[in-house]
């Protein structure tokens, strides 16, 4: 195997197995803009040979052709060293993509993700609050995600685009880990298509349902009828919180709920609430959790995030700033807090949040997108090209490239 960071220019390469992270012809069209030759079978003229992270049963490129459909004399040139053989996964530090060292650059943010899926982010912050989207790095309490996370973030966007709920997520997860208990993580780990609402998992050249059970005629009228999601079938069903009755469409908390919740029981119950639609009803469970639990910073974000949406612009404010008193290392509610005092008109107090965020965390891209745009908008430009500069610098595969390039008068790439 070679080491990451190798060109991939001119050289021919070919594609074996099937791919994690994105189809066949996405994975040329990459190579083909690195200056690569792409085959369209392995044969003998080809130098380099990209074995999809699910080629083989481990997802390891080895040495060993079993199950991989590598002709003998390509394996025997492996051997020798006159073909090379790389996983995926190193293909994207090969180009770039991942940085082997997870520094902040190249990495995604959790707004960059929000973006580059035209997804909103409070829905984004609930994938990772529920542990499906998890970090490279942290940084002052700021999640950075690599190029493999983005692919479990396109799942699960596809999921929500198509209508599936929160619950309805968690439970075919469930499902999936209790048909393949050496899985923890299914949407990362597993070779999966969605389908509609559905996960649906390739197993043994066979699409199998997260219950274990495996399709065999998904193309017919009877079960494009049932992956459209009829209210009758299964996984349409909203499941309401633990301890909380559905009445009427809405959540009610009443004489069947338990008489005490734990401070996590409370953060958990808001978090479901909120996802149900309900967030002065999730507010109000934040709340509580605070008072059973005492302050804590990251409680004070979430609330903030909930009123910002319920549209109390000032009560978010007070929460943010409390969130940063109670700790000075959060750069993301210094950003935050930024942004939304932008909004309000209060510029002056918006650069002074956005840049103490840069002086905790001064590889912060979104800070520097957002201290840009402000400054342009303030008249300060020559200001706010450094800024754009830094930007462009730090987060070059960012969905804002665009933006900062037409700002900079620079040509696209």
């Amino acid at each position: 195997m070679a080491e990451a960071g190798a060109t991939v220019q001119g050289k021919r390469i070919a594609i074996v197995g099937r791919l994690a992270s994105m189809n066949r012809r996405e994975l040329a069209h990459l190579l083909r803009q690195h200056g690569a030759v792409v085959l369209e079978k392995a044969g003998p003229e080809a130098e380099l040979i990209v074995l999809g992270e699910w080629a083989s049963p481990s997802g390891e490129a080895s040495g060993d052709a079993t199950g991989l459909g590598l002709p003998p004399e390509l394996q025997e040139a492996a051997d020798q060293g006159r073909v090379e053989l790389v996983r995926e996964s190193q293909l994207w530090q090969r180009l770039g993509l991942v940085d082997p060292q997870q520094e902040v650059h190249r990495l995604y943010t959790l707004a960059m993700l929000a973006e580059l899926l035209r997804t909103p982010l409070a829905e984004v912050r609930r994938w990772y609050r529920r542990g499906w989207l998890r970090p490279a790095r942290l940084v002052h309490k700021l999640p950075y995600f690599d190029f493999q996370e983005v692919t479990v973030a396109r799942r699960l966007a596809e999921l929500h685009s198509a209508g599936a709920s929160q619950q309805t997520i968690q439970r075919q997860m469930a499902e999936l880990s209790r048909a393949m208990p050496e899985v923890p993580r299914p949407l990362s780990q597993l070779p999966v298509r969605i389908e509609g609402k559905r996960i649906l998992v390739w197993r043994d050249d066979r699409l199998m349902e997260p219950t274990g059970q495996f399709r065999f005629d998904f193309e017919s009228p009877a079960a494009q009828t049932e992956q459209a999601g009829s209210p009758a079938g299964p996984l349409s069903e909203v499941q309401p919180p633990s301890g909380a009755l559905l009445l009427g469409g809405k959540i009610r908390w009443g004489v069947d709920a338990p008489p005490y919740y734990s401070p996590e029981e409370l953060v958990q119950i808001a978090q479901e609430l909120e996802e149900a639609g309900q967030l002065r009803e999730s507010a109000e469970m934040l709340r509580a959790a605070l008072a059973a639990g005492g302050p804590s910073a990251e409680l004070c974000f979430q609330l903030a995030e909930v009123l910002y949406q319920l549209g109390d612009v000032s009560a978010a404010r007070e929460r943010y700033y409390m969130a940063v008193e109670l700790d000075e290392d959060f750069v993301e509610a210094r950003c935050n807090l930024g942004c939304l005092l932008a909004e309000t008109g209060e510029a002056e107090l918006a650069l002074a949040a956005l840049q103490g965020a840069l002086a905790y965390h001064p590889h912060y891209a979104d800070a520097h997108y957002q201290l840009a745009r402000l400054l342009d908008e303030l008249g300060r430009s020559e200001e706010a090209q450094q800024h754009w500069r830094s930007f462009l610098a730090l987060a070059p595969e960012s969905p804002w490239v665009e933006q900062a390039r037409n700002r900079l008068g620079e040509p696209h790439g």
